[in-house]
């Protein structure tokens, strides 16, 4: 089994809705996120995909929430934009576009500052 991985980043303001403290008001963060996919076969060049693609795809994704209040983004205008959740839409979003038969997304890292990293997975 084979793991790839990319780091990228976005910039974006949010607040958590129902939290009692400094975090329910609006504030941003700088969110590092790495995407992780797993692939048991390579290409006929020995990749199981190109660096450059799954940071193009991951990119893609997290321009609709870059620079912007996530809260207002959809599905964030109905559920809290907290780590874990953008963790698990990160994972979803790339997910539909990257799995194949033969590649899946594996796990989502997103640290919202040098000491707090929320993960979502699938265990299969």
């Amino acid at each position: 089994m084979y793991e790839i991985c990319i780091s990228t980043y976005f910039a974006a303001a949010h607040y958590l809705r129902g939290y009692e403290g400094a975090c329910e008001n609006i504030h941003g963060h700088n969110w590092n996120v790495e995407v992780i996919v797993r692939t048991e076969k390579l290409n006929s060049i020995g990749l199981g995909i190109d660096f450059k693609n799954l940071k193009k795809v991951t990119d893609e994704t997290l321009a609709r929430v870059d620079h912007l209040d996530i809260n207002q983004v959809p599905p964030f205008d109905k559920i809290n934009p907290s780590s874990e959740n953008l963790a698990k839409w990160v994972f979803e979003e790339t997910g539909k576009r990257l799995n194949s038969d033969t590649l899946r997304v594996h796990r989502v890292n997103i640290r919202e500052t040098d000491f707090f990293t929320a993960s979502y997975f699938e265990e299969r």
